[in-house]
């Protein structure tokens, strides 16, 4: 359940920063649900891959590459995904940093305690 609760607040998210981020465009809430779902599976598969073979530049970088692996994988999902669009490189590190901002709080407010 928590997942897909995941998902829903992850598409608000997006259809909030299609209202305020200029350049960041949703078409609706189905794309928006669609593009977190997409999201979510690049992430799970894309990222894990990337995150191996940049791995020099992550350590040199002592971890903020991992901000334009987010970014790759939202150019990516923007890519699969009909009607959900970013444009600009800018708007695109604004969102993905605002997208993992979201994620990272949802996690840590439904963690189940030890």
């Amino acid at each position: 359940m928590n997942t897909l609760l995941y998902f829903v607040v992850i598409a608000a998210s997006m259809m909030g920063l299609s209202q305020i981020l200029h350049g960041f465009k949703v078409d609706g809430w189905m794309s928006a649900a669609i593009a977190s779902l997409v999201l979510g599976l690049v992430n799970a598969v894309v990222k894990p891959i990337l995150f191996v073979l940049t791995l020099p530049f992550t350590i040199l970088t002592l971890g903020l590459f991992l901000l334009v692996l987010n970014m790759i994988c939202l150019w990516i999902t923007q890519a699969l995904v009909p009607g959900f669009k970013v444009d600009g490189i800018g708007t695109l590190f604004i969102a993905s940093l605002i997208l993992a901002a979201v994620g990272m709080l949802w996690k840590s407010l439904t963690k189940k305690p030890a």
